[in-house]
């Protein structure tokens, strides 16, 4: 009945002036919205179980769950070869997604016009303008099918007792290139304009409170600025949107890419380049009620992805308070579906409204009144029973079991009165929640065990190394920074001892480093015996100015075509839409990816290796001298290179001097750099299509024959 009920609004929508789709909701009960996510389906020709199981799995859920809307937040084909270098479209991936797609909203029973599906960077590879012959997302996707041809997608849930605005972006490549430099999300002025408009369509026109929550693909962390330097962050703390919901990732990173936002009122903070927790800031009591006093944040979620976790999320709002569960199906059906909707889980939900709202009493105290849960089965359900537990003894004890009734004969809304005033406490963490339910079949479901705190306190968590690494560093902010820090460094590695040695005459050897040994004197000591071997030092300074004078080398950035383009460290030459042959840079900071890797992995460390083969050139030379019973004083050039082209180089290192093991170490660590560049260019060539001699040459022989230099430079005394 819900769903037949849920069919004949849709048709019957309303288009209001700002485009923006309103639902007026007549599922039961009316005080809470559900709505499901699902990213990074990454259907494949070489992998046809992800969409197999997409369909088995997939439809039957969303007929149990009978979502208001089901959000599939990008990546929807994988666009990659078997081998994974090349990355561009594929015409039957998106065929594939259409039929599939079709197929699941026939077994859903839901009205396609539920269905909001949006780019993600692997569904732009190589597609050099939206509209074109190579964009399949506009002709085979469920939004580009129904007209939603906009960067910004907006739709409304309208209830007895709130509006609910879902607002979805895409900030893929306007043109896109080919993976992998084409990573993050680029909101355009014009896109942001549209999202400010979007999120304040309400703000004037509802006499509802109105939960705000909007929908993309790429994480914060993973979005550069426009060009006017605003974010999309900027946008969301000016509306204080409940969340943004997001993809990208994947879990391969860990569970908990999630990341909470709030305003902060220093410019040049540090915040703009890293995060370290979860959580930016606390919530503290300030005994103000008035609304301006709120600070103003919002979560990020990210949700996983469907290619190999299977997963599925199921977002609820309650009452105004927002929460999710995400679900695993790589087990197959899911029987029974359990989502807590209120107390609010501490550590990834509690907002500084949560904390106002309770302390203030601006909410309704009957949303406080009851433990509130979604149930969704396949199975007549017997019961379902809500627990509480207190760890403030240092293990869980059970101080509550209420039997959950059903809210009405229809809906899936399980409610248990309780006590809330026995569960306040400023420990965000003191009580944990877990919900059981148990059909007529014997089967029994659990939620798992999770914090909450009545007050709104938030319990604080980390990140680990992984996702930290991912959601807590700001990418697009510290591509620039990293690059001028490393090639500043290696200047100055290159630059510094060759002004000493020239200028001030401060010579550094290893007879003074064992005089007068320290930390200092042994640096330059190392870094003034490669400024004297002229042929390597002129080398490397002549390749790092190459690194940022020169490009670097050419490639096909798109689907197909012919006309190859040049990259540098500021992104890829193409001409301008206008066709007047004027270039512009395209896939800044994307080439992060690229640039970064060659100058951190490649460049400096085989900068370090060929100081520390010259440094081991003259221990050896010492040495060898020291063993000749002869002072390097008392031999002039020539004597000297006599004294080595006769047998000490051969019967004297090899017998007495012992075989030069730290040389040989050193030789190893080159062969391992110049297979990890060697890699690289292959990587390259896989994935723009390159011809190694025309497009390669300069920046593929250029380290190989720097390393090769060093090591046939350093072989002798």
């Amino acid at each position: 009945m819900t769903l037949f009920l849920t069919t004949i609004i849709i048709a019957c929508s309303i288009y209001c002036c700002s485009g923006a789709t309103v639902i007026e909701s007549k599922q039961q009960p009316d005080s809470v919205v559900w709505i499901v996510q699902l990213s990074d389906l990454h259907f494949s020709v070489h992998h046809p179980n992800r969409a197999q199981d997409f369909t088995n799995l997939v439809g039957p859920a969303l007929s149990i769950i009978n979502p208001s809307l089901v959000l599939i937040t990008g990546d929807l084909t994988d666009g990659k070869s078997k081998d994974l270098l090349t990355m561009k479209q594929n015409e039957d991936e998106w065929v594939e997604y259409r039929n599939v797609m079709d197929d699941v909203i026939e077994r859903s029973g839901l009205h396609k016009s539920l269905f909001y599906d949006l780019r993600g960077n692997h569904d732009s590879f190589g597609v050099p303008d939206v509209g074109g012959s190579f964009d399949f997302f506009s002709k085979y996707s469920i939004n580009g099918r129904l007209g939603r041809n906009g960067s910004v997608n907006s739709v409304t849930i309208e209830t007895k007792e709130r509006k609910h605005l879902f607002v979805g972006i895409d900030t893929t490549m306007t043109t896109g290139l080919r993976g992998p430099t084409n990573l993050f999300g680029h909101p355009t002025d014009q896109l942001l304009n549209d999202l400010d408009l979007e999120l304040s369509h309400w703000d004037s026109l509802s006499g509802k409170p109105v939960t705000k929550i909007s929908f993309g693909h790429f994480p914060l962390s993973f979005s550069a600025a426009s060009s006017s330097g605003r974010s999309l962050k900027d946008v969301f703390l000016k509306h204080s949107i409940s969340a943004y919901l997001c993809g990208h990732l994947h879990s391969r990173f860990g569970k908990n890419l999630k990341r909470h936002h709030q305003l902060s009122n220093h410019f040049l903070s540090l915040q703009n380049f890293f995060q370290f927790n979860i959580h930016q800031n606390s919530f503290e009591s300030t005994g103000n009620c008035s609304l301006k006093s709120l600070p103003k944040d919002f979560w990020e979620w990210e949700m996983g992805d469907w290619r190999k976790s299977r997963a599925i999320r199921i977002l609820a709002v309650d009452r105004g308070h927002v929460s999710y569960a995400d679900l695993d199906f790589k087990s197959g059906v899911k029987r029974t579906i359990i989502v807590p909707t209120f107390p609010l889980d501490s550590r990834f939900m509690q907002t500084s409204s949560c904390h106002h709202n309770y302390e203030c009493q601006t909410a309704a105290t009957s949303s406080y009144d009851t433990i509130r849960a979604l149930v969704f089965s396949v199975s007549p359900l017997e019961s379902v029973i809500a627990r509480a537990y207190d760890s403030r003894s240092g293990s869980l004890e059970l101080v509550l079991e209420a039997h959950m009734t059903k809210h009405d004969d229809e809906g899936n809304l399980y409610y248990a009165p309780w006590n809330r005033k026995a569960f306040e406490d400023t420990s965000p963490d003191r009580f944990w929640l877990q919900i059981e339910s148990n059909d007529i079949m014997g089967r029994s479901t659990l939620t798992e065990l999770r914090p909450f705190s009545i007050n709104g306190h938030s319990f604080k968590i980390s990140w680990s190394w992984k996702e930290f690494y991912v959601m807590g560093c700001q990418w697009a902010s510290l591509y620039y920074p990293l690059l001028w820090s490393a090639l500043f460094f290696m200047l100055s590695v290159l630059l510094v001892p060759k002004a000493l040695l020239v200028f001030q005459k401060n010579v550094y050897t290893y007879k003074n480093f064992i005089a007068n040994k320290g930390l200092v004197n042994g640096v330059l000591w190392i870094l003034q015996e490669l400024c004297r071997v002229q042929t390597l030092w002129f080398g490397w300074v002549g390749y790092l100015f190459y690194l940022v004078l020169v490009p670097w080398f050419m490639g096909q950035v798109f689907t197909e075509g012919k006309n190859m383009v040049y990259m540098t460290y500021m992104g890829w030459a193409l001409e301008t839409s206008n066709g007047k042959g004027k270039l512009e840079f395209v896939g800044s900071p994307d080439i992060l990816v690229l640039v970064l890797p060659h100058i951190l992995f490649v460049v400096l460390p085989a900068i370090l290796v060929t100081s520390a083969l010259t440094a081991e050139r003259a221990i050896y030379r010492e040495r060898v001298l020291a063993f000749s019973g002869k002072k390097e004083d008392d031999h002039d050039s020539n004597s000297r290179r006599s004294l080595i082209n006769r047998n000490h180089s051969g019967t004297i290192s090899n017998f007495h001097l012992g075989k030069r093991r730290i040389r040989m170490l050193l030789c190893v660590l080159c062969l391992a750099i110049c297979w990890k560049h060697f890699m690289n260019c292959r990587t390259l060539v896989k994935a723009y299509d390159m011809n190694p001699v025309l497009h390669l040459l300069g920046y593929g022989l250029a380290i190989p024959l720097l390393l090769a230099s060093a090591v046939s430079e350093t072989r002798n005394a």
